[in-house]
């Protein structure tokens, strides 16, 4: 992951907070690191752990924090108090209890009535319920950084994540083949733990060889669940019948929802094949690599291109899902993918209106999109 921004010596309170736990541990852990003395080391410091169990550890918890702060440093110096993981600070039902609210008034009280030079607070928690009073204080004394995980049910959402692993392969000498560093973000999906472990389980892999193909991505990189819904998106491109239902099966199993399923990993999957399929029917797009293949798609006539999905910010067209159905769009007719698109739809229809078996739902579409017909 990409190394957090560097605290600001001068600021008293730090916070690290979002959805995304590895990222918001590491940059609080570096910046505790930078905030201490290089000879002090970590007795100088208090760390109190923020897990509180109930709403009267919160209270306690927080009393400890009040305490920290308002004592001197034990060996002299700088002295780094540190609320680790708080978890009673969002909307949650310890949250909102009183004794946690009040408490973090009183560490906010603390804090506005001045720490001393030698003292300085970092705060990590998954957030802190923006709502609240405390949220609008904290914010005019601290330095806060957010790092929650991408939205993975969103179009475009493989860009900050690659961007973020590209620099981190950059830092570990790693260059991948065309494909397959955007293949392991596939897998890994929204967990950014995940990413980096895989990142440095392919590092020591590699040796003094310093390039990934697809094949290292393949073997070695454990698939997340957006990397299952990924893999049954692939299998759906490969016209794979028994590996789809195998992976709708383990998927139904682990008790995901079937419509989640229709519209995270089937809908996806059949626009793409049959968007690419239309389009290559009318127009010559370059298939050989990525880039030429978004230049192709931006030399195109607007009226050609005002039904392709776009990126969140709307800088342009979410082209790599496209990019990914294009050498499996002969694996279909245009014809095939027209009614598979409908089928989708009624589906859908099936899931929402009626009492039939969901799985039994998949099934039958998969088997219709999939099923060789005899000519």
């Amino acid at each position: 992951m990409p190394p957090p921004k560097k605290a600001s010596p001068t600021a008293a309170i730090h916070v690290f907070m979002g959805s995304d736990e590895a990222r918001v541990k590491e940059a609080a852990l570096l910046t505790v690191r930078q905030l201490t003395p290089p000879d002090a080391g970590d007795f100088s410091n208090d760390i109190i752990d923020g897990t509180a169990d109930n709403s009267e550890h919160a209270g306690t918890i927080c009393s400890n924090v009040c305490m920290a702060l308002q004592t001197l440093p034990f060996f002299g110096g700088t002295k780094v108090v540190w609320l680790k993981y708080a978890n009673f600070l969002g909307d949650t039902q310890t949250g909102r209890s009183q004794a946690a609210v009040d408490g973090f008034e009183r560490i906010l009280n603390i804090v506005e009535s001045g720490l001393g030079s030698d003292v300085k607070f970092v705060i990590s928690t998954s957030g802190i319920d923006k709502r609240r009073n405390a949220y609008k204080r904290i914010s005019k004394l601290a330095n806060i950084e957010v790092f929650d995980k991408p939205d993975t049910s969103r179009a475009g959402w493989e860009g900050p994540v690659l961007a973020m692993a590209t620099q981190r392969a950059r830092d570990l000498g790693i260059t991948f083949e065309s494909g397959a560093l955007e293949l392991l973000v596939q897998m890994a999906g929204d967990d950014t733990r995940q990413l980096e472990n895989e990142l440095i389980k392919i590092d020591l892999y590699l040796g003094e060889r310093r390039r990934a193909g697809l094949k290292t991505v393949q073997t070695l990189v454990s698939m997340s669940r957006a990397g299952v819904l990924w893999d049954l998106g692939n299998a759906i491109g490969k016209r794979d019948l028994q590996r789809a239902l195998d992976l709708l099966g383990t998927l139904m199993y682990q008790g995901q929802n079937a419509i989640g399923l229709l519209l995270a990993a089937i809908v996806p999957r059949v626009r793409s094949l049959l968007l690419i399929k239309d389009l290559g029917s009318r127009y010559k797009l370059n298939k050989f690599n990525y880039n030429g293949f978004c230049a192709s798609l931006d030399g195109l006539p607007s009226s050609a291109t005002a039904h392709l999905p776009r990126k969140k910010d709307g800088t342009g067209f979410n082209a790599y899902p496209m990019f990914l159905a294009l050498p499996e769009t002969g694996n279909f007719s245009l014809d095939e993918l027209h009614a598979a698109f409908k089928a989708c739809l009624d589906a859908n229809v099936k899931l929402v209106t009626s009492s039939l078996d969901s799985k039994l739902v998949l099934e039958r579409l998969l088997i219709g999109i999939l099923a060789r017909k005899p000519r």
